[in-house]
């Protein structure tokens, strides 16, 4: 069978495709977990391949691994860090709740890549893919210690520059904006004016804080199990083996991490992963209700708000001409949904730490870089797509306010809640504005109406109409 070679592990021999990378484990596991066909992402491979070549590069400088073969593995690891080798990655994230088949997986991919490199074939064995590439490590270890590498890395370098990039533009608009007064809302119902950039400048300090805390769950995620092997006693390691490949991945990623301070702690729980994830759901909560907010105050044109003017990206309706929706927030709202819905995942995953070892990793791992990625990406779009040319309608802003009956409450200084609560009551059964029955009813002079009615000074500390 020309398309097919034979390749063994331990429970005996196994058909594999002739063009694959992978061996007897992985094909085992292949035909053992056909649940879903979602694979690891991008960042998780690319960890795993950083921890493989530096591996073999620490087990060289400690006289563990021969040059040939330290070098090949450095080589082939290589590549997959590059993405070179994706297509052999061939595993569900449903599987072995160690993640010890996907750990496989790139043990074996970069021996059979490793016997190539040397002049050699797939399968051939001139590189172990336990005895060489796999060299004091274990899946225990290695797994946990792949998911805090690339969720670190993600957090670190596209989503807090995403939520920046936010942050900065909401920025932006709270200063363009800080002259325009409109009327403020709680509980959906009128309040008192405040400026458009006092709600922004809001907006831009949510992004700031969710920042500081995704960067102090980072600092968790740093404390990576590698050395502890099997069940956190660093049998069959090297003890200088931790320490110094997780320098070397600090030094390739730029990252401090540093080797766990309790290994069992860092192998029996993922409590580190469940906190990232909490950060990431508080996240979403402040994308969404950024998001949430600017569409309600962008609704209309006409019938609705209509203080703010999105960005028209594309048409809105396949049956309305002329509709444009508030796309762009719709779709950051569902990438916080779905952020959630990861944390929930994460949630469960993270109480099934069984004695010594965690048994739902890898479906941790997959909802953790799917919330990093989804909130990333879409925070990113948001920004560029609708933060940035986002306008206000100045005239709509300040015509809302002559209208509002909160208007009375800057005239309670001066008259007594119970007397500006009977303007407020007989200017709405009239239709008219609280200015004009105040008027009428003589209950202050013109002039000092004209003063306390006067929507700017409500925007800050201090009482109408008096020093402020």
């Amino acid at each position: 069978m020309t398309d097919r070679r034979i390749e063994e592990d331990s429970m005996g021999t196994m058909e594999v495709p002739a063009g694959a990378l992978y061996g007897a484990q992985t094909a085992r596991a292949l035909e053992n977990f056909p649940i879903s066909g979602i694979r690891f992402p991008r960042p998780f491979i690319r960890a795993l391949g950083m921890i493989k070549e530096r591996a073999a590069r620490v087990n060289l400088e400690l006289g563990l691994l021969d040059d040939g073969r330290a070098m090949a593995i450095m080589e082939g690891a290589e590549e997959v860090i590059r993405g070179l080798l994706d297509e052999h990655f061939v595993l569900d994230i449903f599987q072995t709740g160690s993640g010890t088949s996907t750990n496989m997986n790139a043990n074996e991919v970069i021996a059979n890549r490793a016997a190539q490199l040397m002049g050699g074939a797939a399968g051939d064995r001139a590189v172990h893919p336990n005895d060489h590439v796999n060299l004091g490590q274990s899946s225990n270890d290695v797994i946990p210690t792949a998911m805090h590498i690339a969720a670190a890395v993600e957090i670190r370098h596209t989503l807090i520059p995403a939520l920046f990039a936010l942050q900065e533009a909401l920025g932006e608009k709270s200063v363009a904006f800080d002259d325009i007064v409109t009327i403020g809302r709680t509980h959906l119902q009128d309040a008192t004016p405040v400026r458009l950039g006092q709600i922004f400048s809001g907006y831009a300090r949510q992004s700031a804080l969710a920042i500081r805390r995704l960067e102090g769950a980072v600092d968790g995620l740093l404390e990576l199990p590698l050395g502890g092997t099997a069940v956190g006693t660093g049998l069959n390691t090297h003890p200088r083996f931790a320490a110094s490949v997780i320098a070397g991945i600090s030094e390739v990623t730029g990252i401090p991490f540093r080797e766990a301070a309790n290994h069992f702690e860092a192998q029996g729980a993922k409590d580190a992963v469940v906190a990232a994830s909490g950060a990431l759901k508080s996240c979403a909560v402040t994308l969404f209700k950024i998001a949430n907010d600017i569409r309600h105050l962008g609704s209309g044109p006409r019938c609705g708000l209509g203080e703010l003017i999105l960005p028209a990206v594309q048409p809105g309706s396949s049956i309305m001409p002329g509709k444009v929706n508030p796309v762009m927030a719709e779709a950051l709202m569902q990438a916080c949904a779905q952020t959630i819905g990861c944390d929930a995942a994460i949630t469960v995953g993270g109480l099934a730490g069984n004695f010594e070892l965690n048994v739902m990793m890898p479906v941790m791992a997959h909802n953790l870089l799917q919330a990093i990625s989804l909130l990333g990406c879409a925070a990113s779009e948001f920004t560029g797509r609708c933060i940035v040319g986002l306008q206000a309608d100045r005239g709509r802003c300040e015509g809302l306010i002559e209208q509002s009956l909160a208007m009375c409450t800057a005239l309670v200084p001066a008259v007594g809640y119970d007397r500006a609560a009977q303007v407020a009551k007989k200017a709405h059964q009239s239709g008219r504005t609280v200015r004009e029955i105040a008027l009428e009813e003589g209950i202050l002079p013109p002039d000092e109406l004209e003063r306390l009615l006067d929507p700017r000074p409500m925007t800050e500390p201090g009482v109408p109409g008096k020093t402020r």
